[in-house]
């Protein structure tokens, strides 16, 4: 009897979790406009909390030092938003005699199709129809959607910084909730655990920086030295789409990739490109990320993946940015609370050998 009663009580535990899991998601799922700018507005406020609070020790008050940190990151961001559309408009303004070349490639392409698969030309224009068909019924689903995405990308850019200050200027208030929410918990434990996330994700968001700003140089530098156009675009395009492990350097090829094929009309440049993002991706890996990032999230890559797929499940693009630190947090809280062990296993990384 007491081994079923043991057995009754774990299994009400674990439908208790897959409730509160399943839950969790339909409230993440059908509240993500309201709390994909509050979660964006909460991380940039752990970021932007030790500069407030060094602004304040030198003498300013607390809304000034907020709005001149805030001020501050939305110059830096406007600055590489900049740089970015400026590359894209040269890009833009190229495209008549890149489509020449376009055109040609496709022409050999289709050539070849018919040399080494035997599929007539024919047969390939009734493949393009179809396809053109199917995409030009979604096509104005396409751009209903694009509108709405960019029509709410706007309102998160007003929201966000607003948000972002009201979390910092009112952090002391926001404190004593948490006190009140964990009363079993001392204040001090609080306070250290709350310091301790902020810390760690202040230094893992600055490493983060650099390693993105040197990955994304050395990217340009190559594509630069291969003669590959745009190389700023397409190198720092793909620096940031390395949050994603192993499939953001892939897709962030995909474009250099086809531009310099495009251009020179050779493999080897294609080829040179995969050997240059392969050679940074390496450097990342094992010199710039362990240098740059002194107090990395240990989630391990396993967990990693899933949590962006669902994070891309739930909250679009914004989930898989977001998702990651919220789970490096999470792993956090999880090392400081011995309760919690299993857990931070499951998160964690374990290098031992069986």
């Amino acid at each position: 009897m007491p081994m079923q009663r043991s057995v009754f009580v774990s299994g009400s535990s674990y439908l208790r979790w897959l409730q509160i899991i399943v839950y969790g998601s339909v409230i993440l799922y059908f509240g993500r406009d309201v709390f994909i700018p509050v979660s964006f507005a909460l991380l940039i406020s752990f970021v932007l909390y030790p500069v407030c609070a060094w602004l304040e020790r030198k003498g300013l008050g607390r809304l000034t030092a907020i709005l001149v940190a805030v001020f501050i990151l939305l110059i830096l961001g406007l600055l590489l938003l900049t740089l970015l559309v400026s590359q894209f408009i040269s890009f833009i303004d190229e495209w008549p005699s890149l489509q020449s070349k376009l055109s040609q490639s496709i022409d050999d392409l289709s050539q070849m199709l018919i040399d080494v698969f035997g599929i007539s030309k024919d047969k390939q224009k009734e493949m393009i129809s179809k396809m053109s068909d199917q995409s030009g019924g979604n096509m104005l689903t396409v751009i209903r959607n694009t509108i709405s995405a960019s029509a709410f990308s706007a309102v998160l850019f007003l929201l966000i910084p607003v948000y972002a200050v009201l979390i910092l200027y009112y952090r002391s208030y926001w404190m004593k909730i948490l006190y009140r929410l964990f009363p079993n918990e001392r204040n001090e434990s609080i306070l250290e655990l709350i310091s301790l996330t902020i810390q760690a994700y202040y230094n893992f968001i600055k490493g983060m920086a650099i390693v993105y700003l040197v990955v994304g140089t050395l990217n340009s530098v190559g594509l630069l030295l291969l003669g590959v156009p745009h190389a700023i675009l397409f190198g720092f395009i793909a620096s940031v789409l390395t949050f994603i492990p192993y499939v953001g350097i892939i897709v962030g090829s995909l474009l250099p990739i086809t531009m310099a094929w495009i251009t020179y009309d050779s493999v080897w440049y294609p080829v040179g490109v995969v050997a240059i993002f392969t050679f940074v991706q390496y450097l990342e890996a094992n010199v710039i990320f362990p240098l740059a990032v002194s107090n990395r999230l240990h989630v391990n890559t396993l967990v990693m993946l899933q949590v962006i797929f669902v994070g891309g499940v739930l909250w679009g693009v914004a989930g898989m940015i977001l998702f990651v630190p919220f789970v490096g947090i999470l792993k956090l809280v999880a090392d400081y609370n011995p309760k919690w062990k299993t857990l931070s296993m499951i998160l964690g990384t374990d290098n031992g050998k069986l």
